[in-house]
């Protein structure tokens, strides 16, 4: 799983695309081109701008202007009785020449019926031939009788179920899939042959939409599990505890095998999904990544692991041009870190998103143009035709196996009920459901062509198949209350995890100082070949060698190498993401280092053992949103990869906050899914302004499920992540190898160094490495006089080295206690009323934080230590008045606020304490 670069080094993780390429012509097929370069042009204006006026919306509401360049005319091809040689023009099954009637009946068939082709977008010349190839000969396809039956079968059992819904649960959201039950056929061909082809694992996206019909009819999810959801009923075992909460039924997740004549079964996992729907599209392709690196030794030169997990997403089409998820994750499909060989998309598309019409709803022609951007082809099918979504289905799988690229299948349906079936329908698209009503079902419709051809011998087969389902539905639900729910959770890959009770953790963490310091002194260590930046050798690769040898001074870069590397040699994977994670922006790890000649890459932590585990340095696009989520899906996959994303400074996640409110922080409380995902979000008030400063520790505190009764021996501390402020490099170590020996997973959120990594007290030995050393949620302060110390001030982060530095100067250690908090939740509370006592004169206890009142950790902190403090006392506030904006832009306003707080921090006075104004 490595590539290499354009000087031939090769770098872990990265993988180069598929090369698959067609026959050129030969020079026979030239000739007849350029001998019939009018017919040339004919056939590539159909290829191009037949989709114009192709038959694909069922209520026929939707048209286009027929393109003038499909007039033969144009190009001088007047007479139809013509007779041209077809080599290197056009296929025809059968045919090596065609009079241009017969060519243009083809073409009309081909991409102006009830299937249409967008490609020659495309600019690889293979890839169109290809896709020319495959759409004049697969329109042809004859299936046999058994296949049609077989679809007939699956959409009339979707209708049954959505007609029983409709009587038994009218009341509640169902989203029927009536109008679009040839998207099944699609599923169901795309599936099937993946499967034959030799695929292993499909990773799957589902809309609300299809979600029960597909579990239950294609999939085979009991249908009694999921009718509990419908009767108010848990989806998780009686035995989960208390916390774990569930989530509806249409977001609900799902693993199964399936025998579709593969030589393997097709295990298919369904990913849990926010109502954001689009959101889950790159937490699936993380999870399908991380899956491929499992595969990685049956890989063969013919077999690759790309062609054993794939992704399938199904799509609305509001959603999927009107979410910028969508774009953001497209931009990854084809970068060497992020590629998995392709995606299938199935856009379900009701011409409606909620009630917003299209013309309202995107600015392009069809939802699937969004693609068009990495070149993604499209293949519009008219929903009225399942045989068409099936041909369609069987392209896509043939595409992404050569060329390991996304293709969309656009399904152009209808909604028979409106956005769900409580609402009226007429209010917002009169004219569109006036048609509809008037419109016979997809069932019926392909119940009468079967009739028509002889496949089926009467309607009778469409009702006996609906009657035949709907007793079975019926028995389902009846039974759905005693169905014993059976646990899908922490299996496979994650038997060793449990979900805990208690989340407060301490545990030793060290490692021989032997092993770190041969990990820390290989971690800087190159290749002889490799010319280093004279710069970069000076300041950090000769300080770090120097730490290293000597056992002190080490610093955040060394403690995270030796954190990483010494998971990597106890067989831990790692991967870190980010923009410019590779140098560091703030942590200078220069994890991969570049050849100032040749620019080859090398990376010193890939080169321990022959043993080891792998780091993968990911530097990414500049995009949060998709990264970060992609990088959740990773972690959710196995226990056994340290997933960690670190942004470029910390506000930075503020662009994918919908992820980390719908997936990282409740992910385990409504799916029972872990993931110990870190984000490392570098924090710190230096006069940067506003967008450069704040990490947003309250939003992350705000999520946190942690108690808020302290002193309750009855209320558990199971809380959802951790946040740290790692005060020293040790910490730092600590907390990541903490992350990854404890027997559960949880999300880290580490308010990352930026100064802090350059103050020169702000580093650790090796000696605080070693066996018997652990993270320590609260340090106490080793240099003041506990009996005579009259304030304690509470502070974490880079401040506590500012304050000490103030103390230091006004002499007050007797005075003033300084307790770093370093991991605010879950909340330390047994660590910090151990500190509390040992200062029995104290009479003001102090939250000092550099940031506003509004945020930071204030809120947080201050209702559970006030719980702590002695009865007459309560906790005082230091820091930054309130205020919109977390920083101040103006540099010399900075400085003064900053004064203020280290002065009101260490004037001891009883009165109440004022805020910093900006």
């Amino acid at each position: 799983m490595t590539i290499s670069n354009s000087n031939g080094s090769s770098f872990y993780g990265a993988r180069s695309a598929r090369r698959a390429t067609v026959k050129e012509f030969s020079k026979s097929e030239i000739a007849n081109r350029i001998q019939n370069s009018n017919l040339v042009r004919l056939v590539d204006a159909y290829r191009s701008f037949g989709h114009k006026c192709a038959s694909i919306d069922p209520l026929n509401m939707w048209h286009q202007s027929r393109d003038a360049s499909l007039d033969p005319s144009t190009y001088g091809l007047d007479d139809p009785q013509a007779e041209y040689q077809l080599e290197g023009i056009v296929s025809m099954k059968g045919l090596s020449k065609a009079t241009l009637a017969q060519i243009i009946e083809h073409l009309e068939n081909v991409y102006c019926g009830h299937m249409a082709f967008e490609f020659m977008h495309i600019t690889d010349d293979s890839l169109r031939r290809w896709f020319a190839s495959q759409a004049e000969t697969c329109i042809d396809t004859n299936f046999s009788k058994e296949e049609k039956y077989k679809f007939l079968e699956l959409m009339a059992r979707s209708e049954t179920f959505d007609h029983y819904m409709m009587r038994e649960c009218g009341h509640q959201k169902q989203f029927s899939l009536e109008g679009s039950e040839s998207a099944l056929v699609a599923l169901q061909q795309v599936l099937e042959h993946s499967s034959k082809a030799g695929v292993l694992e499909v990773v799957m996206c589902l809309t609300h939409r299809c979600r029960m019909q597909i579990m239950m009819e294609l999939l085979g999810v009991p249908k009694d599990s999921l009718f509990r959801k419908f009767q108010g009923l848990s989806e998780f075992p009686d035995e989960i505890p208390s916390h774990i909460i569930g989530d509806l039924v249409y977001n609900a997740q799902a693993s199964v095998d399936l025998n579709l004549g593969g030589k393997h079964p097709l295990h298919v996992s369904v990913v849990p999904n926010p109502c954001h729907l689009e959101l889950v599209n790159p937490v699936a392709l993380g999870k399908v990544r991380a899956k491929q690196e499992d595969y990685l030794s049956l890989e063969t030169d013919d077999y690759k692991v790309e062609d054993m997990v794939m992704s399938v997403q199904m799509h609305g089409d509001g959603g999927f041009t009107g979410q910028g998820v969508v774009t953001e994750t497209f931009g990854l499909t084809n970068l060497p870190h992020f590629t998995t060989g392709g995606t299938v998309h199935i856009v379900l598309n009701n011409q409606v998103s909620v009630t917003t019409d299209s013309a309202n709803g995107r600015s392009t022609t069809y939802s699937s143009d969004i693609g068009k951007m990495v070149e993604i082809p499209a293949i519009h099918v008219n929903g009225d035709h399942p045989e068409m979504a099936a041909i369609a289905a069987r392209i896509a799988v043939n595409y992404r196996k050569t060329f390991g690229k996304d293709i969309i299948i656009d399904m152009i349906t209808y909604r028979r009920h409106g956005h769900h079936e409580a609402e009226d329908p007429f209010c917002a698209q009169p004219l569109m459901y006036k048609e509809i009503q008037a419109h016979d079902s997809v069932i019926d419709l392909y119940t009468q062509h079967l009739v028509s051809e002889k496949a089926i011998d009467s309607v009778d087969v469409k009702n006996n198949i609906k009657a035949s389902h709907d007793a079975h539905i019926a028995s389902c639900y009846r039974n759905a209350p005693k169905y014993q729910v059976q646990p899908s959770h922490l299996l496979g890959k994650w038997r060793s995890m449990v979900i805990p009770l208690e989340s407060t953790c301490k545990m030793d963490t060290g490692v021989d100082p032997s092993i770190l310091r041969s990990i820390g002194i290989r971690a800087v260590t190159v290749a002889k070949d490799i010319v280093l930046n004279e710069k970069m050798q000076k300041l950090n690769i000769d300080t770090r060698m120097e730490q290293m040898k000597e056992g002190k001074k080490i610093g955040y870069a060394s403690a995270e190498a030796m954190a990483i590397g010494s998971l990597l040699l106890e067989g831990h994977h790692a991967r870190i993401c980010g923009q410019d994670v590779a140098r560091g922006v703030f942590i200078p790890r220069h994890a991969m280092i570049n050849c100032q000649q040749t620019n080859t890459k090398y990376t010193p932590l890939n080169n321990l053992s022959s043993t080891q585990g792998k780091l993968e340095l990911v530097d990414s696009p500049l995009g949060e949103l998709a990264v970060m989520s992609y990088e959740y899906g990773m972690s959710l996959e196995t226990p056994n990869r340290l997933n960690m994303w670190e942004a470029q400074l910390g506000d930075f996640f503020n662009s994918a906050q919908e992820v980390i409110d719908s997936f990282i922080s409740g992910g385990e409380e409504k799916w029972l899914r872990q993931s110990g995902l870190v984000l490392v979000l570098p924090h710190g008030y230096e006069g940067a302004g506003p967008e450069h400063t704040s990490c947003r520790i309250e939003r992350f505190l705000q999520l946190s499920s942690d108690r808020f009764n302290v002193t309750d021996p009855n209320v558990s501390n199971n809380v959802n992540w951790h946040v740290v402020n790692c005060s020293t490099p040790a910490q730092y170590f600590h907390v990541l190898r903490r992350q990854m020996k404890r027997n559960y997973r949880k999300p880290l959120i580490v308010v990352g160094p930026k100064r802090l990594t350059r103050i020169p007290k702000a580093v650790s030995d090796l000696d605080d490495f070693a066996p018997g050393t652990s993270f320590q949620p609260v340090i106490s302060d080793m240099e003041a006089n506990k009996l005579s110390v009259r304030r304690v001030i509470f502070v974490s982060g880079k401040l506590y080295y500012e304050l000490l530095e103030e103390r230091a100067k006004k002499e007050m250690v007797d005075q003033v206690a300084l307790i770093r908090v370093e991991e605010y939740s879950p909340f330390p509370k047994e660590d910090l009323e151990a500190e509390i006592s040992k200062y029995p004169s104290a009479s003001e206890f102090v939250w000092c934080q550099e940031e506003t009142q509004n945020g930071g950790a204030w809120y947080f902190m201050e209702s559970r230590l006030n719980q702590l403090l002695p009865s007459q006392h309560k906790l005082k506030y230091v820091g930054r008045a309130t205020c919109a904006a977390p920083a101040n832009g103006i540099y010399v306003k900075h400085l003064a606020e900053q004064k203020q707080i280290y002065e009101e921090a260490l004037t001891l006075s009883s009165a109440q304490h004022s805020l910093l104004p900006h």
